[in-house]
């Protein structure tokens, strides 16, 4: 879970403590009488990091991810959609990637899942350019993994888990959350060109690849050769590059320079 609501000094959720340099015990393997049922009757958000590796995992479009396996809903932001992962609709709502022998997407899974036992608190106050960022270790009575194993450290477990680029990635997306959540599109509408646009760029990847081609915005800025061939053949430097636009155009940012 990635809080993106800002925090007073020493004040968390629930009054928890964030584990710090503490240490936990945990493991997760089919020889859990539990195993699998984290995967089931879950609200899951997905961010738009999670639906770029998901749809690159299957082979399939962003625009037939978005509409076979997630669901657009009102979430914290009043101003912005949110994406949640679409659950089978069948007896315990199992996730729609889990197999009988356990995740058939685990190495490209979403943040949530890949960050478990931990939750991840990051708080908009910016320090030296960096967000700060809290984790809690989360108390399921079901869940058997606790005690398993061997001990971690929060940053060995983010390095093992594959969490240090993934949060990165999902800290950029939580700061289009935070200018999105001033209305920078008022007076639009929902149905509004900028949101529009907005939406696009952070959820259906593929889509803003053909809109980018059709209206040759690449054209529009002056950007580096190294990062315009990054753009053209990478999928995570094309969201980059659309935080960026989004960026300019919403708040007059200059993070890209418009050609004269």
């Amino acid at each position: 879970m990635l809080s993106q609501e800002p925090m007073p000094e020493a004040v968390f959720p629930g009054g928890r403590e964030p584990l710090g340099e503490r240490t936990f015990r945990f493991a997760c393997h089919a020889g859990l009488s539990c195993f699998t049922r984290c995967c089931r009757n879950v609200d899951m958000f997905l961010y738009p990091y999670d639906i770029l590796r998901l749809k690159k995992r299957l082979g399939i479009d962003s625009e037939e991810f978005l509409e076979r396996y997630a669901r657009f809903v009102e979430g914290s932001n009043p101003y912005f959609p949110a994406v949640m992962m679409r659950m089978r609709d069948t007896g315990d709502r199992p996730c729609p990637f889990l197999a009988e022998a356990g995740c058939t997407v685990y190495e490209d899974r979403p943040s949530a899942c890949r960050t478990y036992p931990l939750e991840r608190a990051v708080d908009r106050r910016f320090v030296r350019g960096r967000p700060r960022e809290f984790y809690f270790l989360t108390n399921h009575p079901y869940c058997l993994g606790h005690g398993e194993g061997r001990e971690w450290k929060v940053r060995d477990w983010l390095r093992d888990q594959g969490l240090l680029y993934a949060n990165h990635m999902d800290d950029l997306w939580a700061e289009m959350d935070t200018l999105f959540a001033a209305n920078p599109w008022e007076g639009e509408g929902v149905d509004g060109p900028r949101r529009r646009l907005a939406v696009m760029i952070c959820y259906n990847i593929d889509g803003f690849r053909r809109y980018v081609e059709a209206h040759r915005v690449l054209d529009r800025f002056r950007l580096p050769s190294s990062r315009l061939r990054d753009i053209r053949r990478d999928d995570e430097a094309l969201l980059r590059f659309g935080y960026d636009w989004l960026k300019f155009l919403l708040a007059g940012q200059p993070t890209l320079r418009p050609r004269r």
